[in-house]
């Protein structure tokens, strides 16, 4: 495994989710200046997410075709990030909420697109037996923007919130120029040649990315399926958790929107120090099962910070839920890489991630908005719980039909 491939892609990925988790942390605080209703925030949050359910596939299926050439999967990414900074940035000059929701819409559309080609340049640089720990490494790098977002939220957002806006897509720019001058401009000699499909089934030469999801969900006992079920279901409430957190600390815990930004703060720390340990504990039993664990953790996080509603509850319930979110982050996408029939369609099957995690964020938000607006914010982890074990039974299912290694 190059180090120095995994430090650079890690750059990468952690430009664009330094703008993702701000956004989160943030965006549903600016669209309570126009709207009461938690579920309508949910609603709103969520329709972003789904814009990556129709532009995914296509715009993976382009970079598994670019991948071999001179300037691979980067100018994709490229391109889509200078034009997703544009939105984000005009987010707290918007004056009205059809304004502010075209600002969110587009930038949702433009960063979902190039998302996950960005996850899936570790494929090209490092080989299927050593992605876990890479996916380890790179999570690792990842929890550093909640950090990040956490401190911006605590530190500027209070003070001006058009700096705060500004700050993490310039970071975006910067990160992912020095990842490409690094890796990206040497890509033809640094990417990894064809690997064998020995022992892999005869597949065709895919002519769309509509060809692979076809062959990927042929039954409805695909694995492929399942584990898209699972993903969905998780990212759905880790969304949705995470989309909440802040309206929640302002409500219940009568915070400030800086502070209540910064409750993910603990919880980021937690899976920095805990997603190394996490990935080799993973190879060690299997990657279907520690998510399986990994959501048995997250829900009992929900049950702690509904059984404690204080400032010191909910944090200790962000520490436990983002461990257990952990162990999902490191191993769902390389367990779906580990079902594709061969390694020239990877970023179509990151796509597939896209599809079920991006689903289950545009429901998640909607759908656990709606039960607070039935019950109230003091409920917001029990529901949560409620869902989050749903997730816990179909990894179960999946655990059981798969019980050993997913990796080759």
């Amino acid at each position: 495994m190059s180090a120095s491939a995994v430090l650079w892609v890690t750059l990468a990925v952690f430009a664009q989710e330094s703008v993702w988790n701000f956004y989160d942390a943030q965006v549903p605080e600016q669209l309570r200046h126009y709207v009461t209703s938690a579920g309508v925030i949910g609603l709103i949050m969520g329709l972003d997410h789904s814009l990556g359910i129709f532009t995914q596939p296509s715009v993976g299926f382009l970079s598994d075709r670019l991948v071999r050439r001179r300037g691979g999967r980067w100018p994709i990414v490229l391109i889509g990030a200078s034009l997703a900074t544009v939105p984000f940035v005009l987010i707290p000059w918007a004056g009205s909420l059809p304004a502010l929701v075209v600002c969110v819409v587009a930038f949702a559309a433009v960063a979902n697109a190039f998302k996950g080609v960005t996850e899936t340049l570790v494929s090209d640089y490092v080989s299927s037996g050593n992605r876990s720990k890479a996916q380890g490494v790179i999570k690792a790098g990842v929890s550093l923007t909640i950090i990040i977002s956490a401190l911006i939220s605590l530190l500027v957002v209070d003070r001006s919130l058009h700096l705060a806006f500004a700050i993490p897509p310039a970071l975006m720019l910067i990160m992912l120029g020095l990842s490409w001058w690094f890796l990206g401009r040497r890509h033809e000699q640094a990417v990894l040649p064809e690997q064998s499909t020995d022992g892999h089934r005869d597949v065709p030469d895919f002519a769309s990315p509509w060809a692979v999801l076809r062959d990927a969900l042929r039954t409805p006992s695909s694995p492929a399926l399942l584990l898209m079920i699972g993903i969905f279901c998780f990212a759905g409430m880790w969304t949705a958790l995470r989309s909440l957190t802040t309206p929640y600390g302002t409500e219940l815990l009568g915070l400030t929107g800086g502070q209540a930004g910064g409750l993910a703060l603990p919880g980021a720390v937690a899976f920095l120090l805990g997603v190394l340990p996490i990935a080799h504990w993973s190879d060690r039993i299997g990657q279907l099962r520690a998510m399986r664990y990994g959501v048995g953790l997250f829900v009992v996080g929900l049950l702690v910070g509904f059984a404690v509603p204080t400032v010191p509850g909910t944090v200790v319930a962000m520490v436990l839920s983002t461990l257990g979110y952990a162990s999902f982050a490191v191993n769902a996408l390389v367990a779906l890489w580990n079902l594709a029939p061969t390694e020239k369609v990877l970023g179509t099957y990151t796509a597939l991630y896209t599809i079920a995690s991006s689903a289950g964020m545009a429901l998640g938000p909607a759908i656990l908005g709606t039960t607070i607006d039935l019950t109230s914010w003091r409920f917001m982890m029990l529901n949560a719980a409620a869902f989050a074990a749903v997730t816990f039974a179909v990894f179960t299912l999946l655990a059981r039909r798969a019980p050993a290694r997913t990796t080759p």
